[in-house]
């Protein structure tokens, strides 16, 4: 049988979004102008309405959850960007994601079954704010690749069982090209995070090891990776060089890019998938202002379905989505047009394009139909 995933970029369940939920942290900031968060909710509420207080914990699902039953993937795989925490040993950085650990339910309610934690976020509470997040989603079942007590278990993959389909194997790796500072690293028996040093053959081979370390015949084998800055649609040589060579020297099947705040072309090699950049699909940005020809409130459901013990993509599913009042509402036919066209536009690169159904939905085309 043919396996289905769900995979998106960052979510950020922290500051904003944290407040309206049923146990909001201490909204207190440590930023240069916002010294509350709920001066973010402020924001949102001052471009699209009021905001209702001590939601639902699906609340900020939305109209996402109707996808999820409607196409039902065998896993459900995000970035998790934020910590799920007490603690109050903020890191000097400018920005500090937190939710209360009591808000873990806003994802189970979604279904999630894997965190990426190889993000420029995971840290900013500290190593007890990383240790009581990962004690959090571990007794949430959820498993958390790509940050762990150590070396050793921030470079263990999520193991997610999917029956008859077999298993799926989700790597996790931070790049200081994402705004990870280089002491978050995981050390040999200090918490953090996998960070690789670059995008060499040799850091290459060292994923690659990684992956022969754990991988048996017939597992889908992801690797997510938290690269890059966060705005623009720039992919550079190095990063198309390491892509190719995670599918074709290190085993991988679906290369699961995030750090971008809005998504970036979509290429195939050797008919397996590269998401570059996935864009955010759960953020407390609504009523920011700055890079609007991004379209940042904009987001995209990924659902790719892969050959059985091939992991080669048979079909690729993207369901446009837009923040609104901190919950996520099915994008409008010209926003969804908007993301065709645009994916369209910067696939031109890698032969893929992107087309509209009559429901607004999105499907991938590769080799590209010719213009």
């Amino acid at each position: 049988m043919p396996l289905r995933l769900f995979l998106c970029g960052d979510v950020m369940t922290g500051r904003g979004i944290d407040q309206i939920l049923r146990w909001p942290s201490d909204p207190g900031l440590h930023e240069d102008w916002v010294k509350s968060a709920l001066g973010y909710v402020q924001l949102a509420e001052r471009k699209n309405g009021p905001i209702p207080r001590r939601v639902p914990a699906a609340y900020i699902w939305g109209d996402a959850l109707a996808e999820f039953e409607r196409l039902k993937p065998g896993a459900r795989i995000v970035n998790l960007e934020t910590t799920a925490t007490t603690s109050n040993d903020w890191a000097s950085k400018g920005i500090n994601y937190r939710m209360h650990p009591r808000n873990i339910d806003c994802l189970t309610a979604a279904g999630i079954d894997c965190c990426a934690l190889s993000n420029n976020h995971v840290l900013d509470w500290g190593r007890a704010g990383l240790e009581e997040t990962l004690a959090v989603l571990h007794g949430a079942r959820i498993r958390t690749p790509g940050a762990g007590r150590n070396r050793e278990e921030a470079g263990r993959p999520a193991v997610l069982e999917q029956g008859s389909e077999g298993r799926v194997l989700v790597f996790a790796f931070a790049f200081a090209s994402s705004g990870v500072p280089p002491r978050w690293a995981a050390g040999d028996d200090t918490p953090g995070v996998r960070l690789l040093d670059d995008l060499s053959q040799r850091v290459l081979g060292e994923v690659a090891g990684l992956v022969r370390a754990h991988e048996a015949g017939g597992d889908t084998v992801v690797a997510s990776l938290h690269w890059g800055g966060n705005w623009g649609h720039d992919i550079t040589e190095d990063e198309i060089r390491f892509a190719h060579g995670l599918i074709d020297c290190a085993g991988v099947d679906l290369v699961h890019g995030h750090s971008s705040h809005h998504a970036k072309a979509i290429e195939l090699c050797r008919n397996k998938l590269i998401l570059y950049g996935c864009g955010d699909l759960i953020n407390d940005y609504e009523g920011i202002g700055g890079h609007e020809r991004y379209r940042g409130d904009l987001g995209l459901m990924y659902f790719p379905t892969l050959g059985q013990g091939t992991g080669e993509l048979l079909r690729l599913e993207l369901v446009p989505m837009q923040m609104r009042r901190f919950r996520l509402e099915r994008a409008s036919p010209a926003d969804a047009a908007w993301l065709c066209a645009t994916l369209t536009r910067e696939g031109r690169r890698f032969g893929t394009a992107v087309e509209q159904d009559v429901n607004g939905r999105l499907q991938l085309r590769w080799p590209a139909p010719a213009a």
